[in-house]
């Protein structure tokens, strides 16, 4: 069987954004597994839909996220980026990494 992932590479790129505003396009694509070319072309994707923000620093991006901004889902109501941010970032913040989960965990 394949490998998936639940989360799309945009989400991912955007997710290593939120986690790391300084990030470089080199080390996102290490960390979700993508080329240099693809990860700049969303980046690129993200930016040119303002779901971050690019500056330059001197020689280097800084990024920051919207996360004012709604996700259209395919339920009754939209839900916030900032939401869904604080949903997969908030239990490493607050425990460190997640343990695994044994299937009598489950």
């Amino acid at each position: 069987m394949a490998p998936f992932s639940f989360l799309t590479n945009h989400a991912l790129v955007w997710l290593c954004i939120a986690a790391d505003p300084r990030i470089r396009i080199r080390d996102i694509a290490a960390r979700t597994k993508l080329t240099e070319r693809a990860t700049q072309r969303i980046v690129s994707d993200l930016t040119d839909a303002n779901y971050i923000q690019r500056t330059r620093e001197g020689r280097r991006n800084v990024y920051a996220v919207r996360t004012d901004l709604a996700i259209p889902l395919p339920t009754e109501r939209d839900v916030a980026l900032g939401t869904l941010l604080d949903a997969l970032l908030a239990r490493r913040a607050r425990n460190g990494p997640p343990s695994p989960v044994s299937p009598a965990g489950l």
